[in-house]
């Protein structure tokens, strides 16, 4: 009940209790959540000012001098250097703390009582080391708050670390070295300043000469920011090597047991069984969610395998393996159930990303003017000399299985494999006999150079329940005849009743819907303009393409859906997709493992990825 006092409304509490009560919260501080996000951003604070402090001179003087001498790191002249590195480290360790990161937590731990002996020494400031204590000490009491497990090193960090903190290091050398102009003796160019850097840094005399003591200065400077290079460079580089995600024999023989129960309801299913995924289980084992980890994104695709009733329980253990690494959940590619599973159990969001298409075998034919194009295309290859075979992998003999192989690879028009959500990254496995193979077959006019013989084309298809198939690779010799495709998937809708499939899961169209309405009459401006830049990206991305070579086969189209923390983690997980599907590529050098699977379809004579859709997102 409230009243009024004074002509304001009152809820009858004490004013003096309010005080005591405002004065409670702000002592026990933020709540143990937004620990970690509060102290990376002093950290972050902290450490730009430190560095600021150590590089420019004039700045311990200014008018934030005050508030720079009670700040922990903080230095005189004679601790520059020092000041330096620890504003440096605070600003690498700022993220990971952000992330609660454990051993962000304990660099910051063990890097501010130093900090606070370190200003006692040089400084005899007490402030600042008591400042420096009191954080450490919140930091001790609020230890719980940093439960992360640390990001394992890989190789692209190191190298990455190297050439990044290096150029850091030589960017604030030189600007330590040209920050001291009027210490400074003679006019050394720009040359002799730059070989002064370079020698500092790997812990030389340069040739560069300064009055009073900034000759010491600027050396222990530069000595310290090579050290720190060299240093952070061999921590990476000697942790525990990344963790490529494998898929062990265990956990595919449980995962195969799942999908022979629960198969039929997700196409996508059978792709759980790529070897450079992981699977993390329900704890009654009936459900599981196979997932890889990307750029700090732990990325799901399809829905989880196994019993409905069993998913809650899977799920919550991926979201609780998510949170003991701080690493962003997300899924690519479930269905409208599986969406709204993730969505009700985790409080995620959802955002349609395409459509799926899937070709009903008992409803497909040639006949009718809707299939003219396809029936054309498939005759004129046949004209030409072209036959087709549809068979389980089981029945390939070994020579003709091992053609295939090098086939795939040989056509393959990327250096690795590429895949993450439709792929599966092999073909021919003991493990995968039940899947389907189609080639495209023609004899070799005289003098042609056909390394595979009559072979010109193929397909590989993955099991989708007993009754259920999904195209997983599109393969063709480039000198073959176009619409190689087109050919092969009417072979293999013309012989699955023989194979007992009666679905076919092509692949996504990507935005499908916003193409579709867009380019009707009457689209309001607003689609219209989606349309518009879908096409623009197709020029570089197989959207629009993509979408008008599944819907030659008159699919029906059953929508997919991407599943995410917040917007803002939307380009965090599309650029980790990308990656995933082998879309984005690091250098060589740089990569820690080989790219994953790629399919190619060919519309006409362009080829067309079965994954595209992940990748143009």
């Amino acid at each position: 009940m409230s009243v009024r006092v004074d002509g304001k409304k009152s809820d009858g509490v004490p004013e003096g209790t309010k005080r005591l009560s405002r004065l409670a919260r702000i002592v026990r501080g933020p709540k143990p959540e937004n620990v970690p996000a509060v102290v990376g951003t002093v950290a972050a604070l902290i450490g730009l000012l430190d560095v600021l402090a150590g590089v420019v001179p004039r700045f311990r003087w200014s008018k934030v001098h005050s508030l720079a001498e009670v700040l922990p790191g903080s230095v005189t002249q004679l601790a520059a250097a020092g000041s330096i590195i620890v504003g440096i480290l605070l600003l690498m360790l700022a993220h990971g703390l952000k992330r609660a990161k454990q051993r962000a937590w304990l660099a910051a731990v063990v890097l501010l009582p130093i900090g606070a002996a370190a200003q006692l020494v040089y400084r005899h400031s007490y402030i600042g080391a008591i400042l420096s204590l009191l954080l450490f000490i919140y930091l001790v009491w609020h230890k719980s708050s940093f439960y992360a497990l640390p990001d394992p090193r890989s190789r692209w960090k190191v190298a990455a670390n190297f050439v990044l903190m290096g150029a850091a290091s030589f960017g604030l050398g030189w600007v330590i070295v040209g920050s001291h102009p009027d210490q400074m003796i003679g006019d050394p160019p720009v040359s002799e300043q730059i070989q002064h850097v370079l020698w500092g840094l790997f812990g030389f005399e340069g040739s560069i000469r300064y009055t009073e003591h900034v000759d010491y200065t600027v050396g222990y400077s530069l000595g310290a920011l090579g050290l720190l290079t060299v240093a952070t460079t061999a921590y990476l580089a000697f942790m525990p090597a990344y963790p490529a995600a494998v898929l062990t024999e265990e956990d595919e023989d449980k995962l195969r047991e799942l999908l022979a129960k629960h198969g039929a309801r997700d196409s996508l299913g059978h792709f759980a069984l790529r070897r450079d995924k992981s699977a993390v289980f329900s704890p009654s084992g009936k459900a599981a969610v196979s997932y890889r980890v990307v750029s700090g994104v732990m990325l799901a695709s399809g829905d989880p395998i196994g019993d409905v009733e069993a998913w809650p329980g899977a799920i919550e253990q991926f979201m609780a393996l998510a949170k003991r690494h701080s690493w962003t959940p997300a899924v690519a590619g479930c269905s409208e159930t599986g969406g709204e599973v993730w969505t009700r159990e985790t409080g995620l969001d959802a955002l349609e990303m395409g459509d799926e298409a899937i070709v009903e075998v008992a409803d497909f034919s040639l006949t009718g003017r809707s299939m003219r194009n396809v029936r054309q295309m498939v005759k004129r290859i046949e004209r030409n000399g072209y036959s087709t075979k549809v068979r389980r992998v089981g029945d390939l003999g070994p020579e003709e299985l091992e053609a295939v192989q090098k086939a795939a690879n040989a056509w393959r028009d990327t250096e690795d494999e590429r895949g993450f959500s439709m792929a599966l990254g092999r073909i021919g496995d003991p493990k995968d006999l039940d899947a389907i193979i189609a080639t495209a077959h023609k004899d070799p006019e005289e003098g042609e150079d056909c390394p595979f013989g009559d072979l010109r084309a193929m397909q590989h298809y993955v099991p989708w329940g007993p009754d259920g198939s999904s195209l997983e690779l599109m393969r063709r010799d480039r000198s073959a005849d176009p619409g190689m495709n087109e050919l092969l998937i009417v072979a293999f809708l013309q012989a699955a009743p023989e194979l007992k499939v009666k679905r076919l899961s092509l692949n996504f169209a990507f935005f499908r819907s916003a193409l579709e309405r867009g380019g009707k009459l009457g689209a309001g401006p607003v689609v219209r303009i989606q349309r518009s830049v879908l096409v623009f990206l197709s020029r570089w991305f197989q959207i629009e393409s993509l979408y008008k070579f599944n819907e030659k086969f008159r699919p029906r189209w059953e929508p997919r859906f991407i599943v995410f923390p917040n917007s803002r983690d939307l380009p965090r997980i599309g650029f980790a997709m990308m990656q995933a599907e082998g879309f984005l590529e690091l250098p060589r050098l740089l990569r820690r493992r080989p790219a994953p699977p790629k399919d190619v379809l060919d519309d006409a004579d362009e080829q067309v990825s079965a994954a595209e859709v992940t990748r143009a997102a």
